[in-house]
């Protein structure tokens, strides 16, 4: 597919949502569109953004997170050629980094942190929140590729993570719970997502004995779940220290 096919595509992607905006504004409230010229710049800008970053992540991004994948499970590069999951120590390393780095580079959790720090009249911190947030998906990337490797059920992890979780919103200070699950949800966005799937069919194409279409996916829902986990343990911790110095 060339970049105009590619641009075609992605105005047809968004249309529906200038439709929805610019149909509420002018039938339902029956109000005059404030700012037109800038809109309409803005949603070009859209459009050739969106594209352009679609083109990447099919150019380099999944590429590279597959091509990751298949160098660091590979026996020349283990040394090994009977493999445990203990071998794949690099694999490891590798997935934690780039859960990390991917986050912090989050645009959209940057925005979310943007906005706590300022409704929370500054008791929240951007950068604070920005690495516990990070540190989530970096666990959550590790312990999925953990579970890719090994081949075990899916289920048996996600099951058990969301009873930590509903353990921890028990115990969590009410105020903290909502932004908790807004920050697992802003992980798993433009930047997070290609390098994590791609990171994850690359491992279950490579690895014996794994389905690219069973095993492959699934990584991604680790990296929403772990920084709801994190948040809430963070906030958890600082509460805990508050109240040992008073």
């Amino acid at each position: 597919m060339n970049l105009i096919d590619n641009f075609i595509n992605m105005f047809w992607d968004i249309m529906p949502i200038a439709v929805v905006l610019l149909g509420f504004q002018i039938i339902i409230l029956k109000q005059k569109i404030p700012y037109l010229k800038k809109i309409i710049a803005g949603f070009i800008l859209v459009w050739i953004g969106l594209t352009l970053f679609i083109v990447g992540l099919e150019k380099a991004l999944f590429p590279l997170g597959k091509l990751m994948a298949q160098q660091l499970t590979s026996s020349d590069f283990i040394g090994n050629d009977t493999l445990s999951w203990k071998d794949y120590y690099w694999i490891y390393i590798f997935a934690a980094s780039i859960g990390f780095a991917t986050t912090i580079a989050e645009p959209a959790l940057l925005a979310i942190a943007i906005k706590a720090n300022q409704v929370s009249g500054g008791f929240i911190k951007v950068w604070p929140l920005r690495i516990v947030v990070a540190i989530g998906v970096a666990v959550g990337i590790t312990i999925g590729s953990f579970r890719i490797i090994t081949g075990l059920p899916l289920y048996y992890f996600i099951i058990s993570g969301y009873v930590i979780v509903l353990i921890q919103t028990y115990f969590a200070p009410k105020n903290i719970i909502a932004l908790a699950y807004d920050s697992g949800g802003v992980t798993t966005s433009t930047v997070t997502v290609p390098l994590v799937a791609a990171l994850g069919l690359g491992l279950a194409g490579t690895i014996d004995g794994r389905s690219t279409l069973v095993d492959g996916f699934g990584l991604i829902a680790f990296a929403s779940l772990f920084p709801i986990m994190s948040v809430m343990t963070y906030v958890q911790i600082m509460k805990f220290l508050e109240q040992n110095k008073k």
